[in-house]
């Protein structure tokens, strides 16, 4: 082989290899992402009709089970809430958490700061 046989497949190579990582490069914005939803989704109407006083069956019966019950936090429901929507940096999140004694809701604090450390 002559030497510019060897250096046209080289150029030919770097060129296909170019045009791949461009492609590449291009189609990677046009990849779905999924919604990233976790937590529980809470309705403001069922939120609104927990007072205190209520018992847990009934905060239960409006909210649901609720998604962390901490075993060292046994009067407490936390009802988070997160959602990503695809390639957005949005983040919408919430935190309600329902503070019980003797089975009885105490108080109700709501959109906290999702932190775990609490």
């Amino acid at each position: 082989m002559t030497k510019p046989t060897i250096l046209l497949r080289c150029a030919r190579r770097t060129i296909a290899l170019g045009t791949v990582l461009a492609a590449a490069f291009v189609l990677q914005g046009c990849i779905f992402t999924i919604d990233i939803q976790q937590g529980n989704v809470l309705d403001e109407d069922a939120i609104g009709q927990v007072e205190v006083g209520m018992t847990r069956s009934a905060v239960q019966f409006l909210l649901g089970t609720p998604t962390v019950r901490d075993s060292f936090h046994p009067e407490r429901w936390d009802y988070p809430y997160y959602l990503r929507k695809g390639h957005s940096k949005d983040i919408e999140q919430h935190w309600l958490v329902v503070y019980f004694e003797s089975d009885r809701v105490v108080r109700l604090e709501r959109d906290l700061e999702l932190d775990p450390t609490i």
